[in-house]
């Protein structure tokens, strides 16, 4: 009650958000991961069984739980954005809730980013495995532009030959 300021906890603790990307990264390897297992191993199922049904789980599952911090930069953002309309831009904690709100806005880019490269490797190697992994495409510089039909025309008797198309 005595200093009611939210800008400049966030401004020293925002930069640590950025660690999320990594996190965000490699979400959908770690929840394939507990998929495979829960369904290889019933001693692992069982254990994250019992686990979920702690009072402190709130009845909700391993999977919603691993989610939880891939949602919390969005909701950081959603929350300053929200403080920031509310807050009179006289108030001394403005212009700390306004840098906050920058540092979160490039870390939610940086975590989204993040999603987008990894997308873009998974279908590289997806492409890779499908043409007998014989040109190693696989590369973080390397972008999936376009894919998708072409027809190729013969330059002797212009017939048309079906191709698929790797951009």
């Amino acid at each position: 009650t005595t200093t009611p300021r939210i800008g400049d906890i966030l401004q020293k603790l925002a930069p640590f958000l950025k660690m999320y990307g990594e996190y965000v990264k490699n979400f959908d390897n770690a929840m394939e991961l507990v998929k495979m297992w829960t369904e290889r191993s019933p001693q692992f199922k069982l254990i994250i069984q019992e686990i979920q049904k702690e009072k402190v789980c709130g009845n909700l599952t391993l999977q919603h739980h691993m989610l939880e911090p891939v949602q919390r930069i969005p909701r950081y953002e959603m929350l300053l954005k929200d403080y920031l309309r509310k807050l009179p831009q006289d108030s001394l904690d403005w212009k700390d809730a306004e840098k906050s709100l920058e540092i979160i806005s490039t870390a939610a880019s940086h975590s989204n980013s993040a999603i987008r490269k990894m997308e873009n490797l998974k279908k590289l190697l997806e492409i890779y495995e499908m043409l007998g992994e014989e040109e190693d495409i696989v590369n973080p510089s390397n972008e999936l532009i376009k894919e998708g039909q072409i027809l190729k025309l013969a330059a002797r008797n212009t017939s048309a030959q079906e191709r698929y198309l790797f951009l």
